[in-house]
């Protein structure tokens, strides 16, 4: 698949790759895997003078001697003897960008937490010493969100405050999928795009995946994803389990009700019949996995808070694959078919509140999005974007199909909003398929 979007990132990485030429810039990059770090980062130096690393997790002196190879090959410096200590060679490559400006691309930098810790207090005392005085353009990658994290935004951690530049990379968003779309299969309906979108939320490697193998429909989507040997089915458990470690069981009973539909967390709490308060702190703050929403005008300590799983791809996995993974060890393959066909429309509804969200968001057009619900759970309202600078409100109600909308009794339950949006200019609608 060719090189899609990502034009603002790319145009931000070739300013700082400018800077450095004169003093050393030092950028991390963090973002699930298959979302298109590398392919991004690489993509922003091509035609430059580039080493690129990849950290596997093996001995620190194996590791080394797989950079000399690749130092050799790309800067053509000769090396007498074996380095055995990364340390050495970073200070090396530093001292070498004092005359030669370059990019140091270090993937998966994560891994030297497991491999050698001490390499970053190392790299801390370096950078500190050379960075005014190189010309190195140093882009760090890192899939496990947590430790990218604790590595340089913990104030404990020898790293922290050293990067000028962050990058956290975010899915393709609904105007790229339907460039994807019409480039692939230029009759595509709106339910096709639903379903790219349900699926893959957008992670490119997943949409790269399907429009190789000429699964533009839904149908061909959950032929190919669900079936023997394909690579979906433990993707859940590729991304996560080492993100949670010997606690995942833990966090996915959570994320598996989330999934499901339960998501205060009294009822996931009632349903599990434990305590799980800490855990879905760190699934939002350390791991970046959940996310509150609350209803628009609420108060800020209020505890009317629903739980979401931010990822469409894992909200799915969870939803179908991990909550029936019985049937895929059974070889009941087309059962688990027939269900999820059996479920797809009412869940695919809940997904395309989230379409919408996220369309209305691209536009630029609006301050703030959320939704309303009463503490009863009643005079529910899907979405409400308010454009402040201009004072104009739209309210809107979203389903599949256009004759559920009832535009009346939408207006009745806006009347909820007259006082909080007392000076806005209201405007009602309906969103469904047909919109997107």
């Amino acid at each position: 698949m060719k090189f899609y979007n990502r034009t603002n990132e790319l145009d931000e990485m070739e300013l700082i790759r400018q800077q450095s030429e004169e003093r050393s810039q030092m950028t991390f990059v963090i973002g699930r895997r298959r979302i298109g770090k590398t392919k991004l980062i690489l993509e922003a130096t091509k035609n430059r003078p580039v080493v690129y690393f990849f950290t596997a997790r093996k001995a620190e002196p194996l590791l080394c001697r797989d950079f000399t190879e690749e130092i050799a090959a790309t800067l053509n410096i000769p090396f007498v003897g074996e380095v055995s200590n990364f340390s050495v060679l970073f200070k090396m490559l530093i001292q070498y960008s004092q005359n030669h400006p370059f990019n140091l691309i270090i993937d998966e930098f994560q891994e030297f937490w497991n491999i050698n810790p001490s390499v970053y207090s190392d790299m801390q005392n370096i950078w500190d010493q050379y960075k005014d005085v190189s010309h190195l353009n140093l882009i760090l990658s890192g899939s496990i969100y947590s430790l990218m994290h604790k590595i340089f935004e913990n104030n404990k951690e020898p790293l922290y405050g050293r990067a000028n530049h962050k990058f956290l990379l975010q899915p393709f968003p609904p105007s790229v999928l339907k460039e994807i779309m019409t480039d692939y299969h230029p009759k595509y309906t709106n339910e096709d795009l639903l379903a790219l979108y349900a699926f893959t939320g957008g992670v490119p490697k997943y949409v790269e995946l399907l429009m190789d193998n000429k699964a533009f429909t839904y149908r061909k989507m959950i032929d190919f994803m669900i079936r023997e040997n394909s690579i979906f089915i433990n993707e859940g458990k590729n991304i996560l389990i080492e993100e949670f470690g010997k606690e995942y069981t833990r966090y996915f009973s959570i994320l598996s009700c989330i999934a499901a539909g339960f998501t205060t967390r009294s009822q996931i709490e009632s349903y599990l019949q434990q305590e799980i308060g800490g855990y879905l702190t760190r699934l939002e703050g350390d791991f970046d996995l959940i996310g509150k929403k609350t209803p628009l005008f609420s108060k800020s300590l209020t505890k009317n808070v629903h739980y979401n799983i931010k990822d469409h791809f894992l909200r799915f996995w969870f939803r179908f694959v991990y909550k029936y993974q019985r049937f895929i060890e059974s070889g009941a393959i087309e059962q688990l078919k027939e269900l999820i066909d059996r479920d797809y429309p009412t869940y695919s509804g809940i997904v395309l509140e989230r379409y919408f969200f996220d369309k209305f968001k691209e536009t630029h057009t609006y301050t703030t999005l959320g939704s309303y619900w009463d503490k009863k759970g009643e005079n529910e309202i899907d979405l409400i974007a308010l454009d402040e600078l201009n004072r104009k409100a739209l309210v809107a109600e979203i389903k599949r199909q256009k004759n559920k909308i009832n535009l009346s009794v939408l207006q009745r339950k806006g009347t909820i909003l007259q006082k909080p949006l007392a000076d806005y200019q209201l405007s009602f609608a309906g969103l469904t398929l047909e919109d997107m």
